[in-house]
């Protein structure tokens, strides 16, 4: 019997994961808290909630049952970080001991600062953790487009079953073994793309664009070393690739939250406005709380961290960026 994938949420993504694994030759269930979804995957072969469009491949089938995924031989997990531990949670009776359990979700848990790792190795001590992180859009994997991303696993038997199950000419993980490096570039990269948002909503420039990319890149890569992780993770796709992507293009839901600041939208408007979840907005005033504890300089963060809290406008922030004094490049 050929190996089945279980994945824990139906939104865009990992909808899209289940079609890249479809390609591969995996059958995937996917599971749905909406009976309806459950029903248009399975009878329709669509996610009209979050994937309109695609065809999905007849390997993808849904459940609303959480021991549906009971005999799958890995999982993928995709739920919000900020429910990952609650989602997590619900499905521990059904997890086999020694299943590789890999976290597609990019964040930090408010209020115990843990990575989407701890929160794994806390609710599913069993399971064999791994990332999956890097420059992915789901429009683009779902239709079988060219995308490149990292597995990040410590236990390489378990990361190459992964990339098997998942890996094709059109999806192609990358084996890695730096978790912490994977998780912290997927994190802060969201927040960063909320700034680029804002200066492409200001019309501040390519120029200044730029700037942010490289000196966001700079922040990141501090706040992953000072977390123990490799500063060549960051270069790679999981960070630098990651990067570029989000901060690029309005289809990224971070970028675009922060296009609409940029252009004087309220954040309470920009959020109701959407069906699905922009990991940056949480996830940004967990970052500096993190930073703050390892003594990490990460300015740019932190002023997007000040304009989702709140604590300061648009302008003012932008303003204090601007008017920092200057340093070395390598500060």
């Amino acid at each position: 019997m050929s190996a089945r994938l279980g994945i824990i949420g139906a939104g865009a993504w990992g909808t899209a994961l289940a079609q890249a694994a479809a390609r591969a030759g995996t059958p995937s269930t996917l599971w749905a808290f909406e009976a309806e979804l459950v029903a248009a995957i399975n009878e329709g072969h669509e996610n009209p909630l979050y994937l309109k469009g695609v065809t999905l491949d007849r390997k993808v089938r849904a459940t609303n049952d959480a021991a549906g995924l009971a005999d799958a031989d890995a999982w993928l997990v995709v739920t919000p970080a900020q429910h990952m531990r609650a989602s997590l949670a619900g499905f521990a009776a059904h997890l086999r001991p020694g299943t590789p359990v890999a976290l597609c979700s990019k964040g930090i848990e408010r209020g115990t600062l843990k990575l989407m790792s701890d929160v794994l190795a806390e609710t599913l001590p069993d399971a064999v953790p791994a990332v999956l992180s890097g420059p992915s859009f789901a429009a683009d994997v779902a239709r079988g487009l060219p995308t490149a991303v990292t597995l990040a696993c410590t236990d390489a038997g378990a990361g190459e079953k992964l990339i098997a199950m998942i890996g094709s000419a059109s999806f192609r993980p990358y084996l890695a073994d730096d978790l912490v490096g994977a998780e912290i570039g997927g994190s802060v990269k969201n927040v960063l793309a909320i700034a680029a948002g804002i200066v492409e909503g200001r019309e501040l420039g390519r120029s200044a664009h730029a700037a942010l990319i490289a000196r966001g890149f700079a922040e990141m890569t501090r706040l992953a070393v000072a977390l123990g992780a490799q500063r060549e993770t960051l270069t790679g796709l999981c960070g630098l690739g990651d990067l570029v992507l989000t901060c690029s293009s309005p289809q990224s839901r971070n970028m675009s939250c922060g296009l609409a600041l940029g252009r004087g939208e309220a954040l309470a408007d920009i959020m109701a406005s959407r069906n699905s979840v922009t990991e940056g907005v949480a996830t940004a005033p967990a970052v500096m709380e993190l930073a703050a504890r390892h003594g990490v300089d990460m300015p740019i963060c932190e002023a997007v961290a000040a304009i989702v809290e709140g604590k300061a406008s648009v302008d003012a922030a932008i303003t204090g960026l601007l008017s920092r004094p200057f340093t070395s490049e390598s500060a």
